[in-house]
Order: structure tokens, then sequence, then C-alpha cells
């Protein structure tokens, strides 16, 4: 099949971080494809959950699952080199990819990796570096990472799920910085508490997952088109921009669907192509 192309990619995409890297009004974001997220913010930035290769589509290729792309690979993660915070959610491959987070890691020696405090011991096997390196976090605490502020949010994929000591294996992260703050939801379903945890922040941006929860995939599931825009609508989110699909056939959603209902529940959106950006003021 041909795959989507992206909306600019490899030199193109580095040149056009480069060209607001040193913007001192707002702060900008690219969609790098699924869940991952590229936030800018006085020269600094913060990489949302990155999934950078093919290595699902390999793995999976022989199997009755196969994890057929659909869309181009927006950036060799190598030539990411000016990072300060990269995030997995949780532990699945496409929001903790070893091919993606390792060369990530070695190209940026001072980045900070931060991850739900009960996957410290999942995440140090799979990336093959320290237990102590990552920056746990639950959703009580708050931590200061490189200039951001980090909120830990439950996320429910399909269950809010917790370790014996009581900590999230899956989470969203909210995150201030400046007068701004952002919601990046990871893999989540829309329990009950959630509006309720997220509406004080009025955040900025809200990252909404929109492929849905169909148990005939054989993975666990998301909000759907319309409960993401409903979601970003009841908490007041300045904006909802739409993640989760168009990477693998089986697992993906029309973003024209969510469109169509953030019209009708009135919530502000922006849909991103692959790569490309948007500013916030």
């Amino acid at each position: 099949m041909t795959l989507i192309p992206a909306y600019q990619k490899d030199d193109v995409l580095l040149a056009d971080i480069q060209r607001t890297r040193s913007g001192e009004k707002g702060f900008r974001v690219w969609w790098l494809g699924q869940s991952g997220f590229l936030l800018q913010w006085q020269g600094r930035h913060l990489l949302f959950d990155p999934y950078l290769s093919d290595s699902l589509t390999k793995k999976y290729a022989t199997t009755d699952k196969p994890h057929v792309r659909m869309s181009e690979l927006v950036i060799d993660p190598a030539r990411l080199d000016f990072l300060d915070v990269v995030t997995s959610s949780h532990n699945h491959t496409d929001h903790l990819d070893a091919e993606t987070l390792q060369p990530i890691l070695a190209r940026n020696p001072g980045i900070q990796l931060v991850i739900p405090e009960a996957n410290r011991l999942f995440v140090a096997e799979r990336l093959g570096c320290d237990e102590v390196f990552p920056v746990g976090m639950n959703d009580e605490p708050v931590k200061e990472i490189a200039g951001f502020r980090f909120y830990g949010i439950p996320a429910a994929h399909n269950e809010l799920e917790r370790d014996q000591a009581g900590q999230c294996r899956y989470m969203g992260y909210v995150v201030e910085f400046g007068p701004y703050r952002v919601y990046h939801s990871g893999d989540t379903l829309w329990y009950d508490g959630l509006a309720e945890l997220l509406t004080p922040f009025r955040v900025d941006v809200a990252f909404l997952p929109i492929n849905g929860n169909k148990p005939e995939r054989r993975v666990a599931g998301n909000l759907s088109a319309e409960e993401a825009a409903r979601l970003g609508r009841t908490i007041g989110a300045r904006y909802v921009v739409p993640h989760h699909y168009h990477l693998f056939t089986f697992n993906t959603e029309d973003p024209a669907r969510f469109a169509e209902a953030a019209e009708s529940h009135h919530t502000p959106y922006r849909i991103l192509l692959i790569g490309e950006g948007m500013e916030v003021l």
C-alpha cells in the first residue's frame, strides 16, 4: 500500500524546529506520528511518547495480527539531538520503543526520561539503562523536570491498574511551563473522575487518542473520536489535538470523524498532519 506522506520530514522538519527555537512568545508542537508530540518552549524540548521505528511491523509480520504501517516515518530518532525530556506513559511498545528511545538517549546525554514509577524495572530492562536513571511519576507527587512541571494523571488502558505499592502502570501527564499547560493522555478510556481531575488545569492543549475500544482488535482500547471531542469540551481545553491513528491499518480511525464530533460539541480543535506543527500563543 502507498504510505500516507508526511507533511514535512527529515531535514525540512528539523529546519522548521530550528527556525522557531529562539521564540519567546507561546509554544510550538509537532506531531511525529501515533502518540508522539514534540513540544518546544523557550528553547527547551519535551518529546511525548515517541514511536519512530518499524519494530512492531517487524515483530508481527508473520503473525495473525500484522501491524501494517499506514504512514511515513517522519524522522530518524538519532537525529533528535536537542531534547531535554522524553516520556513514556506505559509499557506498550508504541509508547516505550527501544529502537526509538535508545538512539535518543545516546544522542542526548543530559536528557531526562519520565515514566510511571511502577514500570521502572521493565523500562530499565527494555532500554538497557540503569534502574535509577528514569524519573518515576505517580498520581500524587508533582515534579520539576528540566523546567517543566509534571503532574501525573491515571490512565485506564483498559483498566486503572496499580502495582502492589499502589502506583499507576498507565499514566497521562499534565505539564505546566510558564503560563501554559498541556495534557498528554497516553492511552486511556474515559473513566469516572477523569474529567474532574483535568478540569482545574484548564489546559491549553489536550492530546487525546481517538482510535476507540474495539475488542475484535485484540489490543487495549482508547477514547473514541466522539469521546475525545466531548472530553475536550468538558475539561475546557483551548484545543484538542487527536492522536493514535494512521499508524497501523488494524487499529486506526478517520480523523474526519473526530472533526465532525468536535464541531457537534463545539470543541476547539486542531488536526495535525504527521510532521506538521502548530503554535499556541
